[in-house]
């Protein structure tokens, strides 16, 4: 008989079918560094102005390992990824040790390598008053540009008019006292960081839990907020 036990009787359950997945599967995925650095973004700007436009030598003086000792991680690779932390909210070398690993802006701004908290830690503390303006002029550049808003660094107030001369009564103070802001909100920053390395606290936020233990006590903490608040709307 044609079509018989094919046709679906009036009351049968209908049942879904939906392709397999399994978080667990390991992939290989390509990824272009520079691509990770879209232009119109923070991360953009960060690495154009560092790269192009800031004058690094005195950082060389630093290092004396021009004959003997091992190659140093270069200065503008380390302002690029604790800066773009800090726009974030990121203080702490291991929080940015950890950012390094495993979020990909901070991997590209890296341009790959690794630098341990102990590198990043050395690097900031020992080089906070060239680091400040170093900072503080890179993120008036972006403030100008309209990069900064969601980020720690976001400022109120208007921007300058692009064809404004400095001379123009009130534009030369609008950017003092935004440039003096974005300092002021720098050093806070530096401040914060070399307390959380003080205390020598855990990694806290996204990608802070560790092993198979904590991942769990996480998927039932989330399950059991969900559960509350769909009882509490309910």
């Amino acid at each position: 008989m044609k079509g018989k036990g094919n046709k679906r009787q009036s009351g049968d359950k209908v049942m879904a079918k939906y392709k397999q997945y399994d978080y667990k599967q390991m992939l290989m995925l390509p990824i272009s560094l520079e691509d990770q650095l879209a232009p119109g973004t923070l991360e953009f700007a960060i690495h154009t102005l560092v790269e192009t436009r800031m004058d690094l030598s005195l950082f060389d003086e630093k290092y004396k390992n021009d004959e003997t000792g091992r190659l140093a991680y270069d200065p503008k690779v380390l302002l690029k990824i604790v800066l773009f932390a800090y726009s974030r909210g990121l203080t702490g070398s291991r929080r940015i040790e950890q950012a390094c690993r495993e979020n990909v802006v901070c991997m590209a701004l890296s341009c790959g390598v690794k630098p341990d908290h102990s590198t990043i830690a050395a690097f900031v503390f020992s080089m906070k008053a060239e680091i400040a303006p170093l900072f503080r002029d890179v993120l008036l550049v972006c403030e100008e540009e309209g990069l900064l808003s969601g980020t720690f660094f976001a400022l109120d107030g208007l921007k300058l008019s692009s064809n404004a001369s400095m001379e123009w009564s009130g534009t030369h103070s609008q950017l003092l006292q935004k440039k003096e802001r974005l300092e002021d909100k720098v050093k806070q920053l530096l401040e914060e960081h070399e307390r959380e390395d003080k205390g020598e606290d855990d990694p806290q936020g996204p990608g802070s839990f560790r092993g198979k233990a904590s991942r769990e006590k996480q998927i039932k903490r989330l399950q059991k907020q969900a559960e509350r608040i769909e009882k509490w709307l309910s």
